[in-house]
């Protein structure tokens, strides 16, 4: 990376970088069920999600888009550290966390998952 100094003077930075994977998960919702679907993916269903020791963190986003569809969009992002552990979450998990989300909130939201590969985190 090339760094800009005060005195218009270039130098170069090196990041550490570690193969990483998101599990993203972007999931549109009615707007009646916000608060209650907020407080369910906060205290329940993000930390079940990472109890599964398949994901290393989380990150609860707003999507700061309005949709033509209506209501409110988020994105969950959950870090894991590597392809295997994909496969095992869909095996083990994927299906029963599902279910109970389902249960909640069945025919009130729409959701689609993507699997990202990082190729570099800068801060």
């Amino acid at each position: 990376m090339i760094v800009l100094h005060q005195n218009n003077h270039l130098t170069s930075k090196s990041f550490n970088f570690k193969k990483m994977y998101i599990y993203n998960v972007t999931t549109n919702i009615e707007l009646e069920i916000e608060k209650d679907w907020l407080a369910y993916m906060k205290n329940i269903h993000i930390p079940a999600m990472i109890a599964t020791g398949c994901f290393t963190g989380a990150k609860l986003t707003r999507v700061m888009v309005q949709e033509e569809m209506g209501g409110k969009t988020f994105s969950v992002q959950y870090a894991v550290s590597d392809k295997e552990t994909f496969k095992d979450y869909y095996v083990t998990y994927a299906a029963g966390l599902n279910i109970t989300l389902d249960e909640q909130f069945k025919g009130k939201y729409v959701s689609f998952q993507t699997e990202l590969e990082v190729l570099g985190d800068f801060y």
